[in-house]
């Protein structure tokens, strides 16, 4: 096996790893960070959505409520049946709401992926760099 020479000394080459590790280091917490800030605001989002869906499917049940109150209490179709279609809107729109803002907020959408990505990336490079590939096979 060939030993290459170089001009740098160990304490260079030293210098160099702490200095480049430390970049890396620095590199990969501000980009956790900054995915970290934008699943913050992806869970805030999904959290007002699920609350609108809730304010809305509040008032949209005791709204079919009466209705079906007011629809036994009566035999005239027209006050209860605008009940139902009013408390029926407000139901489909606030179940929408709801599912979306739960969707948001899946622990799969919310894990920092670009962040994992990077890393195995470094993680890659750093054994390819340590164990380079010089194109032949050691003996075991």
């Amino acid at each position: 096996m060939p030993v290459s020479t170089s001009s740098r000394s160990i304490p260079d080459i030293l210098s160099d790893l702490l200095t480049q590790l430390t970049a890396l280091v620095r590199t990969e917490s501000r980009l956790a960070r900054a995915e970290m800030s934008e699943k913050v605001n992806q869970v805030t989002a999904g959290l007002v959505l699920v609350v609108l869906g809730a304010v809305l499917l509040m008032p949209a049940l005791v709204v079919l409520l009466e209705a079906a109150v007011a629809a036994l209490e009566r035999a005239g179709l027209a006050p209860p049946w605008s009940a139902l279609v009013v408390g029926g809107v407000a139901l489909v729109i606030g179940l929408i709401l709801l599912m979306v803002g739960v969707n948001r907020l899946n622990a799969k959408n919310l894990l920092p992926q670009k962040t994992i990505n990077q890393l195995q990336e470094d993680a890659s490079v750093a054994k390819r760099q340590v164990r380079p590939d010089d194109g032949y096979q050691r003996a075991a």
